[in-house]
């Protein structure tokens, strides 16, 4: 699986570390990455971020707290739009494709 460099992660430094403070808050036990144009590089000033959840110990299995997270992303002061889905509903193919290229936000 192609991980790709944090660095290469279309988000400000700030709002990065919003969103991880957010995620050990909700779902401290996920593993969560971002996909999509902000992780591959085509981002624009207004483009979403995608994150999946992952459950580290068996991906198929739900991780708990995805509603608290939704709930408190957008509640919070990030200026842009943030998706974020269980790795475990999603279907075999779009996680293949997820597999091509993501960072890590949290381990």
């Amino acid at each position: 699986m192609p991980r790709l460099e944090a660095d290469r992660l279309c988000l400000e430094p700030r709002h990065l570390a919003l969103l991880q403070d957010l995620l050990r808050q909700h779902v401290p036990g996920a593993e969560v990455w971002a996909y999509g144009s902000r992780a591959s590089g085509g981002a624009h000033e207004t483009s979403d971020l995608d994150l999946v959840l992952r459950n580290p110990v068996d991906p198929d299995r739900a991780v708990e707290g995805l509603a608290a997270l939704r709930e408190a992303l957008q509640a919070s002061s990030l200026p842009i739009l943030v998706e974020v889905h269980p790795w475990s509903a999603l279907p075999e193919t779009f996680q293949r494709e997820i597999e091509r290229a993501y960072v890590v936000i949290q381990e």
